[in-house]
């Protein structure tokens, strides 16, 4: 691949966006007839950017091979038919990047335009993007060139404006940059999309409500990219429409994690989404306590669909919050990992599971996504880590120069080594690292612990830190957080994450203490749910026979697969148990102990 220092650097010029544009830009471009030509009769990348109020910004990005017309045209043509065209068009402070590089094309510019609108999302100061196409380019002449020469473009324009441009390892960092829209599919991934926009387009045909199309896939499988992606693009059609807020959108998402459910939120409002509908994306139970079988919606996509209900709780009078959303639009599409599964609310038995896949089987709508893109490590590592949860079996670690497994020799190490990966937010493979554990130490939300402490504690002998969410933020981080996953705030370095904090998200390093719910006895692992402290997970559940049965080891077990998955370029580990923790360390040798 050619590497960043032997590409040439990107021409930016940086001028006002009004009629005087391109006068501006001239007389910025001199004598200089090289820069001029990169800039006026090539292919180019533009920015329009409006500061709307302080360091809150409205985005528009853009490609041409004619930035002369292509101004003209914004300011003089667009207006009369689109909204946002014309409220730049007026804005007194708009200022636009025009961007040239030797080696542009219409497909490199179109990959990097596509690029900026991927990093741009992910902008806590941009509150609005209005180019609304998605359109990575598949295999062309200089498409090995197009990493290098956007980090090249992405340096410079931070060097204009820090705060519209941050840190190339800030934005890819972000939980809306790996959920965002605009990545690159697979070839996986393109097939499956391709298979259900040909179902839906079906669908949409005929008078049948209730199709259910099954996306599978394990942790880092690329299910979540995927679904949102889709709901971009079925969405897309209706917002170049003139009177789109009046239309009826084609897709809801829906999805019944908090913190997941941020960060979709904030994609529906930076891309204009809900212009379509303010609940566009919103959780199951509003979803089903606000339409009705009479009159049913065309798509609705459902994230993370093992954490749908299968019981009555709350607001939801319900039985199967999925059998319910099927009488309520004529395609459901869901992505589901029966090994995500964490409460007793959620839990479905094998038949039910069979029984789905069946169904959709059947229609040709069961679609298995195989790749694991999470985690930047050898089939090894990967498979070391699946004995460990599903075959409860501890073998020796692997040697994997890609990725860092190590048992921590003490709780207070795996922290430590921890908050160092998290300083290093220059690198690209550490910054957002954080540490986790099992849910085996009380925490009660918004409640003091009765013996007057100020916060519930993860602990181990003289070894303690905060449970998640709880250390004070000021009013201003809680302004600037508010959007945030709980991994993204930088107070929470100081805290542990949950499994249900940290569920759908990445880190790049994730250090685990795994509590008394997990044990090593006569050779193998078991899961203890006496030694939980998760009441929705070891609670019996009445199953479909009407017995009352424990499913808790099955739910701790997914618990543990969630936490251990987590890391995409390392996973320390400290186990309480004494036994277990004695296993780990005869598994590692020295390159695997962190001392």
């Amino acid at each position: 691949m050619t590497k960043t220092n032997n590409v040439s650097s990107p021409v930016i010029k940086e001028v006002s966006y009004n009629k005087n544009s391109i006068d501006e830009l001239l007389s910025s471009l001199g004598t200089n007839n090289k820069k001029s030509e990169l800039l006026l009769d090539y292919p180019t990348v533009y920015i329009i950017h409006d500061e709307e109020q302080s360091q809150k910004y409205t985005v528009y990005v853009g490609e041409t091979t004619d930035i002369r017309r292509r101004t003209n045209q914004h300011l003089l043509e667009d207006p009369n038919t689109r909204e946002d065209w014309n409220q730049l068009s007026h804005a007194k402070d708009a200022r636009m990047f025009v961007i040239g590089h030797p080696h542009f094309n219409k497909s490199l510019t179109l990959d990097v335009e596509n690029q900026l609108m991927m990093y741009l999302l992910s902008v806590d100061s941009i509150t609005q993007i209005n180019n609304r196409r998605t359109n990575p380019q598949n295999q062309y002449y200089t498409a090995d060139e197009m990493k290098p020469i956007f980090s090249k473009i992405w340096r410079k324009l931070h060097g204009y404006d820090a705060n519209l441009f941050p840190l190339e390892s800030i934005i890819r960092d972000s939980a809306l940059f790996k959920a965002s829209p605009f990545h690159q599919l697979t070839n996986e991934q393109v097939l499956a999309k391709q298979l259900i926009t040909d179902k839906i387009e079906l669908a949409m045909s005929r008078p049948e409500v209730g199709q259910l199309i099954m996306v599978e896939g394990d942790a880092g499988a690329g299910k979540t990219v995927l679904l949102s992606n889709l709901f971009y693009d079925l969405n897309e059609d209706l917002l170049s429409q003139n009177n789109f807020s009046e239309a009826s959108p084609h897709a809801y998402l829906l999805i019944n994690h908090e913190q997941q459910l941020k960060v979709y939120e904030q994609i529906a409002q930076k891309l204009g989404l809900t212009r379509l509908d303010e609940k566009i994306v919103t959780k199951p139970t509003n979803f089903i306590n606000n339409h009705t079988s009479e009159n049913p919606v065309d798509i609705i996509l459902i994230d993370e669909a093992h954490l749908l209900w299968t019981q009555g709780k709350q607001s939801y009078r319900g039985k199967n919050q999925l059998q319910d959303l099927l009488k309520l639009a004529k395609v459901v599409i869901v992505v589901f990992d029966q090994h995500q599964v964490l409460k007793t609310v959620e839990y479905l038995e094998a038949d039910q599971i069979n029984e789905l896949e069946r169904q959709s089987k059947d229609n040709g709508n069961l679609i298995q996504l195989k790749n694991q893109m999470r985690m930047d490590a050898n089939l090894n590592t990967i498979d070391w880590i699946t004995d460990f949860v599903f075959n409860q079996a501890i073998k020796t670690i692997p040697h994997d120069a890609k990725y860092e497994l190590k048992i921590a020799t003490n709780p207070q190490s795996l922290q430590n080594e921890i908050q160092k990966k998290a300083k290093d937010t220059e690198s690209n493979k550490h910054g957002l690292s954080r540490v986790l554990a099992t849910f085996d130490w009380k925490y009660v939300n918004q409640k003091k612990p009765e013996d007057g402490s100020d916060y519930w504690y993860v602990s181990d002998g003289d070894w303690s830190m905060p449970w998640n969410l709880q250390l004070p933020r000021t009013r201003k981080q809680n302004q600037a957080e508010r959007g945030l996953s709980w991994a993204e705030q930088p107070e929470t370095i100081n805290e542990v994450g949950s499994t249900y904090t940290i569920q759908g998200f990445d880190l790049n390093f994730a250090g685990v203490i795994i509590g008394e719910s997990v044990k090593y006895r006569n050779g193998h692992i078991i899961f203890d749910p006496a030694g939980s402290k998760d009441k929705t997970a070891t609670q019996k559940r009445t199953l479909s026979d009407g017995t009352k049965a424990r499913v808790a080891e099955d739910l701790l077990r997914n618990q543990l697969n969630v936490l251990l998955t987590r890391g995409v370029h390392g996973l320390y580990l400290y186990a309480v148990d004494k036994e277990l923790q004695q296993a780990l360390l005869n598994a590692a040798n020295a390159q695997h102990r962190l001392e």
